[in-house]
């Protein structure tokens, strides 16, 4: 998983919609996220449960500073005892290989 961690300067590279087939390949990859919405509005999605809400801010705070700097943001439903993270590409109207790259960081943060 570390090599799939390496830094990537997503502000320079273009952004491209994946086929449908990189995106079933990319989500196997993946535990526990799903695909949701259709279109320009599909993403994908993964709800991060926690003990407590001084536990769930801590991960968005993490989850923030990452996003920051790959300078992708997800969708983030804050609650108590969980988030939501929802990924896409708003500029390729889909989703990209940085909401996966994203996604692996983000699990990162729990392994």
């Amino acid at each position: 998983m570390t090599s799939m961690l390496k830094k990537k300067d997503w502000s320079t590279q273009p952004r491209r919609a994946l086929t449908a087939t990189e995106v079933v390949t990319n989500l196997a990859q993946l535990e526990g996220w799903s695909l949701s919405g259709d279109g320009a509005n599909v993403a994908i999605e993964k709800t991060y449960r926690f003990a407590n809400y001084h536990e769930t801010i801590a991960f968005v705070n993490a989850v923030a500073f990452i996003a920051h700097t790959e300078d992708h943001h997800p969708d983030l439903s804050v609650h108590y005892d969980r988030c939501v993270v929802r990924l896409n590409t708003h500029d390729v109207g889909g989703l990209s290989a940085s909401d996966f790259d994203c996604a692996t960081r983000f699990d990162a943060l729990l392994a």
